[in-house]
């Protein structure tokens, strides 16, 4: 389904890699967003703010039962590889069940059938990218939620495609779309449960309507727009946000089944439907239902809307 029919119809080993982005001056900077982007995308943080290379730090990750009790933590670790704009998790190589089983609840037909993929090791941005991040490189922010680190939306997939296109140029380095695999096997951070959370979700630990439920969990709250990012908890890989907040595009075009999907995590492209993008991971707007971690949902690559934005990944 079209996020316009749902928007109508449904009311370790952790790495960082900061990329650099242009500055004003045509040089590459090296500024730090550490803190988020509190400042302007190209304001520098003070020297002692800035970690030293291999310098650590630490995120907690929990899971919840399905009544949304949190049942346990786990604190890891992930290091500083260098110390410029956008943060990439390094997400180890391995293998996961795409899709959803029978008997998860909510489940689509389109999320059939469960296939076994395997995973090379790639970079995800840690976050889906923000407007600061996105104003720096394309000199606009289409968002209507206005927000330096709020997440960019609005954007088509066209949109998210030249974005990575003039990051690749900017920095010497393929800045892409993840593939829908790629992203998912990011989300699920080796679960295999609805949500990387656990059971059900909380509004305690994403962005989406959280007055409807998923199980047996209390209703929780409706913020109706973005979040800054960074704000929930990671998953068991650091990776955020990928539960609610903005659907993300993904490189590949919808087909309505895996039935020939590659089983490798390359980027599923037919010939004649590039014009209808896969897009992963629910948003503000949706019920909890829809932003499950199987949960797939499509648009044209010309659309953009307010709760549809991005991240991006480095293939290695």
């Amino acid at each position: 389904m079209s996020v316009m029919n749902r928007l109508n119809n449904k009311i370790s080993r952790n790495l960082v890699l900061k990329l650099g982005l242009i500055s004003l001056a045509g040089t590459i900077t090296t500024i730090l967003a550490q803190k988020r982007l509190g400042n302007h995308l190209l304001s520098f943080l003070s020297p002692s703010e800035i970690p030293r290379e291999g310098e650590s730090f630490s995120f907690t990750t929990v899971t919840v039962d399905d009544q949304g009790r949190i049942i346990s933590r786990v604190n890891q670790e992930a290091i500083f590889i260098e110390k410029i704009a956008i943060e990439f998790v390094y997400i180890p190589g391995g293998t996961f069940l795409r899709g959803s089983p029978s008997t998860e609840k909510y489940r689509d037909t389109d999320e059939n059938p469960q296939q076994r993929v395997r995973i090379a090791p790639f970079w995800i941005s840690k976050y889906p990218i923000t407007q600061a991040q996105y104003r720096g490189v394309m000199g606009v922010n289409p968002s209507y939620f206005q927000g330096d680190n709020l997440p960019v939306e609005q954007v088509s997939w066209d949109d998210a495609v030249k974005f990575c296109q003039e990051t690749s140029k900017k920095v010497g380095t393929e800045i892409k779309l993840p593939s829908e695999s790629q992203w998912e096997y990011a989300c699920r951070a080796r679960t295999q449960t609805p949500f990387s959370f656990g059971e059900t979700l909380i509004s305690d630990l994403a962005n989406y309507r959280g007055t409807a439920t998923y199980a047996n969990e209390p209703p929780g709250i409706f913020r109706e727009k973005t979040t800054p990012v960074g704000i929930f908890p990671p998953n068991g890989f650091g990776v955020s946000d990928l539960h609610g907040n903005v659907w993300e595009w993904c490189e590949d075009t919808y087909q309505p089944d895996y039935q020939k999907a590659p089983r490798d995590g390359r980027a599923w492209i037919i010939a004649d439907n590039k014009q209808v993008r896969v897009l992963k991971g629910g948003s503000w707007f949706v019920d909890p239902r829809n932003c499950r971690s199987a949960v797939r949902a499509w648009e044209v690559t010309a659309i953009g809307l307010k709760d549809l934005g991005f991240r991006v990944v480095i293939p290695i």
